[in-house]
């Protein structure tokens, strides 16, 4: 049984939408709820006509990590009016409303996307649970591991890594893993830099390209301008923007860092669940 439970308001917040477009990878939806671990709390979610509601398997004094983590307190309408006045876009909009980009612990989110390179989001899944399973730690109250830390996984050798299906990815999460442990690579410096050296740093680690850097900006540090262009970022730009012509990765880059306003990396969001889950 849960014990601890909290009712946080929000409007114009949709649950389903936000947990399951590619942004986290260890949300489960059984029985009408989310389940989900975040930091060392196992979390049950629930959408309701108010808000959410929100319980945990231990006690909790603060619930300002859950709400950090949700996002909760952000103006999304405010943010949608910055979006681009066009078709594609209103669309997108309309067929996923209330969709949220989340903040993510700047390691898991580092990590699970060095995981995500040339995966689609079920395997993605599958890799994630298996190390979460393998090297976390248990999280508070019943339910899965909590995510491992760097020096964990650090001290692990890649076979053990390639055991959770990781393949050719494991050397990347394993040298990311040590240089932070090392204290060669601060995850908390970036959080002070302007986004294009924010995104070079992140490239220095081994796996992470433009795409896997522009995620994380996004989806860890609320870089809102970054604007991570994967395989179904490409299609939306060429199918919705381009359909006359085939343009080039280099014009599709300078298109999207224009035409989407400083709120573009939530504008993308919105793109890729559209292209994902409506778009046939």
């Amino acid at each position: 049984m849960p014990a601890t439970e909290i009712i946080l308001p929000v409007a114009h917040y949709d649950l389903a939408a936000t947990l399951d477009s590619g942004q986290v990878f260890r949300w489960r939806q059984i029985e009408g709820s989310w389940h989900g671990v975040v930091g060392q709390h196992s979390v049950r979610l629930t959408q309701i006509e108010s808000g959410i509601c929100a319980q945990t398997f231990s006690p909790v004094a603060d619930w300002s990590f859950l709400r950090e983590f949700l996002q909760t307190q952000i103006d999304l309408p405010a943010v949608l009016k910055t979006f681009p006045d066009d078709a594609p876009m209103n669309a997108a909009v309309t067929s996923c409303s209330g969709l949220r980009l989340l903040r993510q612990d700047p390691w898991e989110c580092l990590a699970s996307f060095i995981l995500s390179s040339t995966k689609q989001i079920v395997q993605i899944r599958q890799i994630v649970a298996l190390l979460c399973e393998r090297f976390g730690e248990p999280s508070l109250g019943a339910g899965p591991a909590c995510f491992p830390l760097p020096q964990r996984i650090a001290a692990a050798c890649e076979a053990d890594l390639r055991e959770c299906k990781m393949g050719f990815r494991a050397p990347s999460l394993l040298a990311a893993a040590r240089q932070i442990d090392s204290g060669k690579f601060d995850l908390e410096k970036i959080r002070t830099l302007a986004y294009a050296e924010a995104q070079h740093q992140l490239m220095t680690l081994r796996g992470v390209g433009e795409k896997i850097a522009d995620c994380v900006l996004l989806f860890a540090y609320g870089f809102d301008s970054a604007f991570p262009v994967d395989v179904w970022i490409e299609r939306a730009l060429q199918e919705l923007y381009f359909s006359r012509r085939r343009a080039s990765d280099q014009r599709l880059r300078k298109f999207a860092a224009t035409h989407f306003g400083p709120h573009a990396g939530y504008a993308q969001q919105y793109l890729f669940h559209y292209m994902r889950t409506k778009v046939k």
